[in-house]
């Protein structure tokens, strides 16, 4: 019960709702004892009746008005309970979704890099299913469940103290029966998770390379990855349902032989005149009421150990530590003339050996500085730096002679537009994605850095305009189109500082140069900041930073490096190379 208990600490704000919840349960948990009681007193009207002709019509009529009335009082507020009920499962589902999903928008970046988003996603999912089902339960099960208990006993207690007994003597055995049940039942749902998690993240992944698996021919490999996992996990319900079953024996017979010894004290009573015939209707009444609540145990448990497996990884992502605020108010102001400056930084992932060693470079105002090296040099790193979603091991960054250390990331980010080399783009409208650096802007001003992209013309010949929809990840657009969306959403956002992370890299010639053209309007009066292994794309360079091995072992201008023996001069070798022998090969000189 750890986790339920921290689930019904963590909703404070919805506990008034819960309190009118709970007094309407116990109105109507007695409510629902009053008619089997007025029946009592009917039976025992007629029998007098017939026995001495002594029975009283009126009062007769008036009991059984009683009985009704109470009764339609009983559903009317059954029936608001399990409406607010309701109500309450649905805030409380909307508040821990939230609060999850604000957990997980401050987490640092390393939290997503060694995660699978479909395994974050089924977390959440299993998490508040399994607490929405848990509190629908309660409401409407588990809380008139125990008060109708009590209550059947106290009045039970007052008619037939040795069925009183009965009664008390089996809510312990049948709870001890589906506690042990549940709990074993628990035990393996913790293990058929983490297989159901490998599951989802793994379709999750699949459907979004869905072309890298069927050009590799690997739909049946995933099938039988799936298969398996599955396999797996009907093993492990195998497990639990036939523990379930054994446990569900052992209930049912230990509440037919307590049902036999009921039934021999009462009808025995009944037969030596110790109780009224009316009497005797009463205690079978009440003996069937409280078999209910026995009834719905088994699934109160089930519930509750559901409730605390499937909260776990939920209450584990709570616990993390964040790395952000998003919900500081940071003024969105522009850092006139920008400048960066690293000074001795390094920095190492977990778990790995470092990446960048004592980096040491200056960006002044305006400048266009390209990052060069091997693949794994270092280059997104910086970046990565640079937009602090991490913070150097040791060293410093400056923003124009501020240290990043007492710069928020959000003033950090709004000085900061982006052109990734992944075209990162929402399932919703060109409009959207182009305004999402922008969130006010207008469609006048979507169209103007649109036409600056070298974009419209295109955009225009869709149906719909800005308002099409480009799909997942712009599935619907060439991959020229997504990079020019992305270069307009970059115009729009009209940052101080532009990285271009390998923009041009995926796009065919022709392609490349229309965003290239783009990226001429995009780069005017801004501190430019290149990520590229093609040289056709840092032309506009005036300062090249060589990387290899986390340490910079080269930086000027490019005619001087391409002049002295280096890495610099190799890499622009090895593709001039690869161009002049394409050309002599089609005898193009």
């Amino acid at each position: 019960m750890q986790n339920i208990w921290r689930i019904i600490k963590i909703s404070k704000p919805l506990h008034n709702i819960a309190a009118i919840i709970g007094l309407l349960i116990l109105a109507s948990s007695f409510l629902e004892l009053l008619p089997p009681i007025i029946s009592k007193y009917i039976v025992d009207e007629i029998l007098s009746q017939i026995q001495n002709h002594s029975g009283n019509l009126g009062k007769l009529i008036s009991l059984i008005v009683l009985s009704f009335v109470l009764s339609f009082i009983g559903v009317i507020i059954t029936t608001a309970s399990d409406r607010l009920g309701d109500h309450f499962a649905g805030k409380l589902r909307q508040f821990l979704t939230e609060k999850f999903y604000d957990k997980v928008l401050t987490l640092p970046q390393s939290y997503f890099d060694g995660e699978i988003s479909g395994k974050i996603v089924n977390q959440l999912n299993r998490a508040i299913q399994s607490i929405q089902n848990f509190i629908n339960g309660s409401t409407n099960f588990m809380l008139p469940t125990f008060l109708q208990s009590i209550f059947t006993i106290v009045v039970l207690a007052y008619y037939s103290l040795p069925i009183a007994l009965f009664i008390t003597i089996l809510f312990p055995i049948y709870l001890s029966l589906s506690y042990y049940s549940t709990k074993r039942w628990g035990e393996k749902e913790v293990e058929k998770n983490k297989f159901e998690d490998l599951n989802r993240g793994r379709i999750t992944e699949v459907i979004g390379n869905i072309k890298l698996v069927k050009s590799s021919n690997n739909q049946l490999f995933e099938f039988k990855y799936l298969s398996e996992n599955l396999t797996t996990i009907n093993k492990i319900y195998a497990k639990q349902s036939w523990t379930f079953h054994k446990f569900d024996f052992a209930r049912n017979l230990s509440l037919i032989l307590i049902i036999l010894g009921i039934s021999i004290v009462a009808f025995y009573s009944a037969f030596t005149g110790a109780i009224t015939v009316g009497t005797l209707v009463l205690i079978l009444q009440l003996v069937n009421q409280a078999r209910r609540p026995l009834f719905a145990m088994s699934f109160i448990l089930t519930n509750i150990q559901q409730a605390e497996a499937g909260s776990k990884e939920y209450f584990e992502i709570l616990s993390l530590s964040s790395a952000e605020n998003y919900k500081k108010r940071i003024p969105s102001q522009k850092i006139p003339n920008p400048t960066i400056k690293f000074k001795d930084v390094s920095f190492s992932y977990e778990k790995s050996k470092g990446i960048l060693k004592n980096v040491s470079f200056d960006l002044r105002e305006n400048d266009t500085i390209a990052l060069v090296g091997p693949s794994g040099a270092g280059k997104t790193t910086i970046v990565n730096l640079i937009l602090k979603f991490y913070n150097p091991t040791s060293g410093d960054i400056f923003l124009k002679g501020k240290n990043y250390k007492k710069l928020d990331h959000q003033l950090v980010r709004n000085n900061i537009a982006l052109v990734f080399q992944e075209s990162e783009l929402f399932s919703t409208t060109i409009a959207e994605n182009v305004r999402y650096g922008k969130p006010e802007a207008k469609d006048s001003e979507v169209i103007d850095a649109l036409k600056k992209a070298n974009a419209y013309d295109f955009v225009q010949s869709f149906k719909d305009g800005i308002q099409t929809e480009v799909g997942e990840r712009g599935v619907r657009l060439s991959g020229g189109q997504k990079q020019r969306i992305q270069v307009a959403r970059a115009i729009l956002k009209n940052a101080p500082i532009l990285i271009l992370d390998e923009a041009t890299s995926s796009l065919d010639a022709k392609s490349e140069r229309e965003v290239q053209i783009a990226l001429e309007n995009l780069m005017k009066n801004k501190l430019v900041i290149i990520i590229a292994h093609r040289f056709s794309t840092i032309q506009s360079a005036k300062k090249i930073i060589v990387i290899s091995e986390g340490k910079i072992v080269g930086q000027g201008k490019p005619k001087d490096l391409a002049s002295k023996p280096g890495i610099y001069r190799d890499l622009l070798h090895y593709q001039i190379e690869g161009n002049k022998k394409l050309l002599e090969k089609f005898e193009i000189y």
